[in-house]
């Protein structure tokens, strides 16, 4: 029940012009970092050398240390500073939300879902370790995430377990897959609206999720959290745009490409403007929103 398709980012020239300019050479250089640290503490978060079924603990790795952007992750590091509190901080709240994306991957991939042969590049979990272990190997993950939230003694803990879990539940992931199956069984009844609702509960909510549950473990009050939702969902519609985007399916068919293109930049935006607020604190945010228009090609 993959949040997002997989979004394939192409070389492209540097725009100069376009929403949330400014991320620059300091922001790639964050990014770079945190993506490290990301990747480090993701290795040590999943199950040891020796654990065993092996076959369980090698199809975890396979699928978690395969690559990806890590942006729900770092959208978490982002939430967490734009709150003044170290990104290091919800370094293991970041570490959950991408075993759930994961999971997500995994399980959409399968043949009842996408029946996908490839992710990243390389041969999806259930072609290289059987359709029954694919399914498993997801309940895994989804199942060390919530256990990942609910033991490092982060600030609003079931809180964030609470947001994290609407985000992946019927109102948002795992609602949006029912509603995209229908889609694909149904594709002429299938319109623009059908479309924005998957976005909202399949990607969206998720990413939303992602800079809230960092904010939460910064520390965040109520009014702060609500803003940097909004951010978050807004950011959250235009990844979904520009996969759409890239694929042409979904909403860029529905609306054309022009539009699609249009609407993810004024949503983008408009996501970085809600951050005005939050001044310097919330330039890693920023330097996101930048890394994500540079894919809209």
């Amino acid at each position: 029940m993959a949040s997002g398709r997989n979004l394939r980012v192409r070389p492209r020239p540097r725009r100069e012009a376009g929403p949330a300019r400014g991320g620059g050479t300091a922001g790639q250089r964050a990014i770079a970092r945190w993506t490290a640290l990301i990747e480090r503490d993701l290795s040590r978060t999943l199950p040891h050398a020796t654990a065993s079924p092996l076959i369980l603990r090698d199809a975890m790795r396979y699928c978690v240390c395969s690559g990806g952007k890590r942006f729900r992750p770092l959208l978490v590091v982002g939430g967490c500073e734009a709150v003044g509190t170290p990104g290091r901080s919800a370094l293991s709240v970041a570490c959950a939300i991408e075993l759930l994306h994961t999971y997500s991957l995994v399980h959409d991939d399968l043949p009842a879902m996408d029946n996908a042969d490839q992710r990243r590049g390389q041969p999806t979990c259930h072609r290289k370790f059987g359709e029954g272990n694919a399914i498993l190997v997801g309940d895994a993950l989804l199942t060390l995430a919530f256990e990942w939230l609910s033991r490092d003694g982060a600030p609003n803990a079931l809180a964030i377990i609470r947001t994290i879990s609407q985000a992946c539940g019927t109102t948002g992931l795992i609602g949006g897959q029912v509603l995209d199956l229908q889609a694909i069984s149904q594709p002429r009844a299938a319109g623009e609206r059908t479309w924005r609702d998957i976005a909202r509960r399949k990607t969206a909510a998720l990413i939303s999720a992602s800079v809230v549950a960092g904010a939460l473990a910064g520390g965040a009050k109520p009014d702060q959290a609500k803003r940097l939702q909004g951010y978050g969902e807004g950011i959250g519609i235009a990844f979904q745009l520009i996969d759409d985007l890239h694929d042409q399916e979904g909403l860029a068919q529905a609306l054309g490409t022009d539009a699609t293109r249009a609407e993810a930049e004024r949503l983008i935006t408009k996501a970085v403007e809600t951050l005005r607020p939050f001044g310097k604190r919330a330039e890693f945010l920023r330097a996101l929103a930048a890394w994500l228009w540079t894919t809209a090609g």
